[in-house]
């Protein structure tokens, strides 16, 4: 098994809502890759959060990319408006769309960077016929709708058997897919989920809720980073 890059990308879920802003900006100053960027529509999942507006605000305070993970019912119409707003990657969910194929066409039209992202108990096998177009899968490790939620240990082996999947893909046609694992992400199962075969790591409630993240983000980031490389 080939050792991908780390990235680890804050989820926003997690963050202070009455400042974004400044969120955003500490955790690139601490070291993130990504940020990442929950959309709930209370339709497919049980939650309402944010939409393209609060996209577009944040843009100009982070310079890292804007990793949005819709987790709406439908799909399509949203796609352009996030890639107006200043999304790089533009994830969703198989089970909210008719026409995936069609949709990761979509994405990339609008210049972005196409996601799937799967469920728990979502099959690998919706992938078989579209991974030329995508450049990440996401796997939940918990069910969508909620931060703080426990990461679901059968997820390790779906992993690894994701990251084979992907890296004979990638022997076929030199198209590399990250990996991103979304729920219940921290320091103490990051180096198990980076040994399945992980390569970029969503974090919320381990970042913004962690004891020490009112003397800032840095220290969080760095023993993510650490606890990742020592697998």
């Amino acid at each position: 098994m080939k050792a991908p890059d780390i990235r680890i990308a804050p989820s926003l879920l997690s963050a202070d809502f009455a400042r974004l802003g400044e969120e955003v900006r500490a955790i690139e100053a601490a070291g993130a890759d990504m940020v990442h960027f929950d959309v709930m529509d209370n339709h497919y999942v049980p939650n309402l959060t944010i939409g393209p507006l609060v996209c577009e605000a944040i843009r100009p305070h982070v310079t890292v990319p804007i990793d949005v993970h819709l987790m709406v019912e439908p799909v399509d119409a949203l796609i352009p408006l996030f890639a107006r707003a200043g999304a790089e990657f533009i994830t969703f969910h198989q089970e909210a769309n008719r026409h995936v194929d069609r949709t990761l066409s979509l994405i990339r039209e609008h210049g972005c960077k196409p996601g799937l992202a799967l469920n728990p108990a979502t099959p690998l096998s919706v992938l078989e016929h579209v991974l030329d177009k995508v450049d990440m899968v996401l796997l939940m490790s918990v069910n969508p709708g909620f931060g703080g939620q426990k990461f679901i240990p059968a997820t390790l082996a779906k992993i690894e058997a994701l990251r084979a999947r992907l890296d004979a893909h990638q022997n076929d046609d030199g198209h590399a897919i990250w990996l991103q694992i979304d729920g219940g992400v921290n320091a103490d199962n990051i180096g198990a989920i980076r040994r399945a075969g992980a390569d970029t790591f969503v974090a919320g409630s381990a970042v913004f809720g962690a004891p020490d993240a009112d003397r800032g983000y840095r220290t969080i980031m760095r023993r993510l980073r650490e606890h990742a490389q020592n697998r």
